[in-house]
């Protein structure tokens, strides 16, 4: 039978590609209908200036053909698509989308695919359907880059203080052209995407957790009155067991626990209602992954972090892709990623980071911003200027009720040239031009150093002599501002590269009380985000909770379907 159908084949694909190369042997010369007909399109320049970076819905359309005509301009305007395998992988490279998180069904595959099996079955195509579909592959291929490269949604739609720079979508047109044509378009999207690991574990851990999901995903622990602890035993333990993976199961393990251990646990227990030590340490990482307090009791708030549901975990994973398409491209080699939904400081010298810290971020009500910029200088021994808004809700009220308090909290009242004035003599109910300042020492909020860089918000990273709130496992307790544990360390590390200022006379410098700024010889780059999934080198995830209440918003945001503009400029 095998025998008797390979002739056939052979036939209907001799046939085929006859027609496919007569319906294109008019675009191969120069000067053929089909370039003509693009030429006649796109030979206006129509770049829109006013776009943004990464545009609006209401721009969107307008990029994208400023986009397409870019590409054919570079081209000379000659088409480029030309065999159906490349318009075959273009489908299937647009299809594999939604491994990063994306919806396939924005950039309509099956719609493309069809309006190409047309014209390969009708030899008469004319030269304006050969260039709608020409157009209509590029439309898709660039705009499919685009999003790769630097997210569907405009961060600024979803997140109203948000002052970071998107890079311009911009590619080498001229390179990409030569791309396709070489059929290279599962590298092309790959060279979109960003490069930092932590993105490609993301996408990792998103196959993985859809692959829970799509299986039904954990099971359900049901609300009790009393919480589940170690040493007991309870019908329910054996439901935990299942659900970190132990029993039915055992995929969930490698990606629902372990955060920390390098090797999986082995979890055996000869009583699956005992809940012995080995579940307990467990639950303890699950609860350390999930900023719990890990204790190993399974009370209301572990309960919940655990019945969360995988397809929202899927989202979760999602929504972090997109932010990692915002700010994770054209990174430098050495740079400071600070999280703040994880309360964690990278430091980066290379694809990995050398040295993380916790950290302490600012209240939901006073919400630390999200920001890009360069680390220039910082203070040892720091004096404290009191921030606009905690002078004004804070300290005022305080000050108008007693004004002994400016001389309890060591509070120096000075005009803007730094000049010292006398409490006494101002007004208090309207103060006018003036600011409070607390001289360096051990009762200073910024304890022995700051690291400064330029912001419009006036946060800034540094010590602090409340060491205690790093050991709480959700540590969003600041103004605004972010306190940085072990911060010296991070000084030294700061100004490594430095032979002046090594660990002998950072301490030196520390230890007189005086203060001093120091300036670095390269400014350092900074990205402050919010990031509500981690990453390990091993792989694993972490989830954090969504203490500003962003997650929602962006989801909604990146499910959206393409505007009708956008839809009919793919056309």
């Amino acid at each position: 039978m095998k025998s008797a159908s390979a002739p056939l084949l052979f036939v209907t694909w001799l046939l085929t590609m006859c027609m496919w190369n007569t319906a294109w042997s008019q675009a191969e010369a120069p000067g053929s209908e089909v370039k003509s007909q693009l030429e006649s399109r796109f030979s206006q320049d129509r770049s829109a200036s006013h776009l943004t970076d990464t545009p609006s819905d209401d721009d969107a359309a307008d990029s994208l053909t400023n986009d397409v005509a870019a590409f054919y301009r570079a081209r000379g305007f000659r088409p480029v698509w030309q065999d159906q395998t490349q318009v075959s992988a273009l489908v299937e490279a647009l299809r594999e989308l939604e491994d990063d998180g994306l919806s396939p069904e924005d950039y309509r595959p099956q719609a493309l695919a069809t309006q190409w099996a047309r014209l390969t079955q009708d030899a008469s195509s004319n030269a304006r359907a050969l260039a709608d579909a020409e157009v209509a592959a590029t439309s898709r291929l660039l705009l499919a880059l685009r999003h790769l490269s630097r997210g569907k949604v405009d961060p600024a739609s979803v997140d109203e203080d948000w002052k970071i720079g998107v890079d311009e979508f911009a590619p080498d047109y001229a390179a990409l052209g030569q791309q396709v044509e070489r059929g290279e378009i599962a590298a092309t999207f790959d060279a979109a995407r960003p490069e930092h690991p932590p993105y490609q574990r993301l996408r990792d851990g998103l196959a993985r957790y859809r692959a829970i999901a799509e299986a039904g995903g954990w099971p359900h622990l049901a609300e009790r009155e009393s919480p589940l602890k170690p040493g007991g035993r309870h019908p329910d333990v054996a439901l935990l067991r299942e659900r970190l993976g132990v029993l039915g199961k055992p995929e969930l393990l490698a990606a629902d626990i372990d955060y920390y251990a390098l090797e999986p646990l082995q979890l055996e227990a000869p009583e699956a209602e005992h809940y012995d030590a080995t579940l307990a340490e467990a639950v303890r990482q699950f609860q350390r992954r999930h900023l719990l307090e890990d204790d190993g009791v399974i009370g209301p708030k572990t309960r919940a972090a655990l019945n969360v549901p995988a397809a929202s975990r899927v989202a979760q994973i999602r929504v972090n892709l997109e932010r990692a398409r915002w700010l994770l491209h054209d990174l430098p080699e050495q740079f400071v990623l600070v999280d703040i939904a994880g309360y964690q400081l990278s430091y980066y010298r290379g694809p990995e980071d050398v040295w993380r810290t916790r950290i302490v971020v600012g209240q939901p009500y006073r919400s630390t911003p999200t920001l890009r910029s360069e680390i220039t200088h910082l203070n040892l021994n720091p004096t404290w200027t009191i921030p606009p808004t905690i002078y004004r809700d804070d300290m005022l009220p305080k000050i108008r009720n007693d004004l002994a308090y400016l001389e309890q909290e060591n509070l120096k009242v000075i005009d803007y040239q730094g000049n010292a004035l006398d409490p006494r003599d101002i007004d208090w109910e309207k103060p006018g031009n003036i600011m409070l300042r607390k001289p360096a020492g051990g009762d200073n909020p910024l304890g022995r150093a700051v690291i400064r860089f330029p912001n419009d918000y006036s946060v800034y990273l540094h010590d602090t002599p409340a060491q205690h709130l790093f050991n709480r496992p959700q540590r969003a307790a600041s103004s605004g501002c972010i306190r940085v544990e072990n911060v010296m360390e991070f000084v030294r590390l700061l100004l490594e590269d430095n032979p002046r200022w090594d660990a002998a006379a950072l301490s030196e410098a520390v230890g007189s009380n005086e203060s001093r700024t120091v300036r670095l010889e390269e400014p350092v780059p900074v990205i402050i985000h919010y990031w509500t999934v981690d990453t390990t080198r091993q792989g694993q995830l972490a989830f954090r909770p969504d203490i500003y209440e962003r997650d929602d918003k962006l989801q909604r945001a990146l499910d959206e379907p393409l505007d009708d503009a956008l839809r009919l400029a793919l056309e």
